[in-house]
Parts: structure tokens; sequence; C-alpha cells
């Protein structure tokens, strides 16, 4: 990390778990352990917590973010939530991208990039998820794919909006399946995906923006990935559902 330039934000992403009632006890665990905090805090969490997870959350400093956000303001798309309806809760982030997304309900670079889009319009920052599959590695074209990924997203996102993206690397094969990238791995391609912001816009914005790191982080290992240069945080699964491992990964990024 290299705080000096750009903010370390640690971001759970709770997925499908934990009930109201749960997110409530859970944060109220979290609290008094990040309540310190040297870099941004935040927790993404399933639509029907983001009530009570505002409410336990207001006035510590923690922010809260969405899994995910429709493309339209509104119309006939049962199931699904527009970013208008998450900010006007008072949500302050959405993870857009995420491999899950992609892998098991169609999200697409295009569609991706749509949700991006709505979601800046709606004033909420974007976590924006970008990473290839193992078979993809063992093909030699993470480079590729994962530039790909990140200029089709940041289509029409003007620098001044970059601003309120944060862009997640996030191998698919290390997502849920205890599998880490390395250290120089991960820092390997978020360099990457900083090269490609200083090609879109400038080396300015290039060094400003955080570049989080999400593949099975997690309290072992987030001081070696935290130490990297260019991994300004991380998207942290299973760990944020356990208050002393996030803790922990948040004291990491405290002391990086």
């Amino acid at each position: 990390m290299n705080k000096t330039v750009r903010k370390a934000v640690i971001a759970g992403n709770w997925k499908m778990n934990k009930t109201p009632a749960e997110a409530k006890a859970l944060l109220e665990e979290i609290k008094p352990l990040v309540k310190d905090a040297g870099c941004v805090v935040v927790v993404c969490v399933p639509y029907v917590d983001l009530a009570a997870a505002l409410e336990a959350t207001a006035g510590t400093g923690i922010g809260v973010g969405a899994e995910n956000c429709h493309w339209e303001v509104s119309g006939a798309y049962t199931g699904e939530v527009s970013a208008q309806m998450l900010a006007s809760m008072g949500v302050q982030y959405v993870i857009i991208g995420h491999s899950e997304r992609r892998t098991y309900f169609g999200d697409t670079d295009v569609t991706v990039q749509k949700r991006a889009r709505a979601a800046l319009d709606a004033g909420l920052t974007v976590i924006l998820c970008v990473g290839e599959t193992l078979e993809q590695r063992e093909q030699g074209i993470t480079a590729e794919l994962v530039a790909m990924q990140a200029k089709i997203a940041l289509q029409g996102v003007s620098r001044e909006e970059l601003a309120r993206v944060i862009i997640a690397y996030e191998p698919v094969w290390a997502i849920g399946t205890g599998r880490t990238a390395t250290a120089e791995q991960a820092n390997e391609v978020c360099a990457l995906i900083r090269e490609v912001v200083k090609e879109l816009y400038d080396a300015g914005a290039a060094q400003a923006l955080t570049i989080q790191y999400g593949g099975s982080m997690n309290a072992k290992n987030a001081a070696e990935l935290l130490a990297q240069p260019d991994v300004d945080g991380g998207l942290i699964g299973g760990a944020s559902l356990k208050a002393p491992d996030f803790a922990e990964i948040v004291k990491a990024a405290t002391v990086g």
C-alpha cells in the first residue's frame, strides 16, 4: 500500500449470509474492534440487511454497501434493486461485477459497465471487480483479460468520477476456494490495472486509484498481501463474517 497517495480500503462482502438480526449482532461485535482503524472500513451486505447495517453503523465511520444494483432507475425488473433506491437509504457503496454475479447470474462486461454507470449517476462509490478464471490464467491471458474488463467497465467514466471507483482484483480461482494468489501475483495484476488506468486517464489518476485484492484474503495472509506496493486493501469474503478475523485484516491495513 501507499497511503500517502491513496486510501486503503477494507470492504467485507457478506454475500448471501446473515438475517437483519444477525447482521446487527455481527456489527456490534465488529464496531469496537475497528474503531481506531487507519483505513476505510466498509461492509457490503444483502439487501435485506441494509437498513439494519445503516442503523448499527451510524456515527461510526463504517461505510455500508450493497452487493449489486440494476442499471435502470425503475421498471419491470422483478427482483432487482436500482442504484437510486440504494442511495435513497443512505447506502454509500456498491459491488459491481463480482465473479459470482458473472458466473451464476449472467453478468457480462457490458452489463457490468451499465451497472457501474448507474451507480455513479446515483452518487454511489463503485467497488468494481475484475479477474480471471484458473483456465484463463493457465492460458496466459490474465493481463489481456483483466485489462479488457477494466477498460470496458470504465467506459464513459470521467476522471472526476474515477475518484468514486475502487477496483478489486479477484482471481476467480481464489474465490471461496481457500486458494490465494501469492503476494507477488496479486501485486503484479494490481500494478497492471494501475497501468491500464494510466493509459485511460493519466499518471495522477492511476496513482490515486485504490486497487483491492479479493481472493481469500484472511487474517493470516493479509499483512503480506497488504505490504505489496500496489495492493491498497481487500474485498473480504468469508473472513468478513468473523469479527476477530475481519478486525485483524483492518489492523494489517492500518499498520501497513
